[in-house]
């Protein structure tokens, strides 16, 4: 199973779902770290992802090959992270066949109806609860 985590700005988000899928699921499973800068990209390999790239090209390549997408709903937003995320990885995201787990965390204009608005840790262990099922199903 391949996981890719997408995450701008400064990475935090996929940040804390790396370092909790690692601490949680072990190192067997690989994690893609896609960054829309270097920063975020350094941020979550320094937190244990496998491999790292940056920028609109490495998702375009990476989003069709995945198996399971993480990150903030922003990832699926056209010019989300104040224009990090263009619409082309938007697009690439929105379009992979890859299981999409999102966290309702975003500064878009985006209201998802029924989501509560929980801190940070309890959406990672969301994340963590499906990915655990669907590596049980491995």
């Amino acid at each position: 199973m391949q996981i890719m985590i997408v995450d701008g700005q400064g990475g935090g988000i996929g940040k804390a779902v790396i370092e909790t899928i690692r601490k949680r699921l072990g190192d067997s499973i690989p994690i893609v770290a896609l960054g829309t800068n270097a920063l975020a990209t350094s941020a979550m390999l320094k937190a244990g992802a496998n491999e790292g790239a940056t920028g609109e090209n490495a998702i375009l390549v990476c989003a069709p090959k995945a198996d399971v997408i993480i990150g903030s709903i922003a990832i699926i937003c056209a010019n989300s992270m104040l224009g990090e995320l263009t619409p082309a990885m938007a697009r690439a995201i929105a379009e992979s066949p890859a299981r999409k787990l999102l966290i309702p965390l975003s500064r878009q204009n985006i209201s998802v109806m029924g989501v509560t608005g929980k801190p940070l840790p309890h959406y990672v262990e969301d994340v963590i609860q499906v990915l655990k099922e669907l590596t049980e199903g491995d």
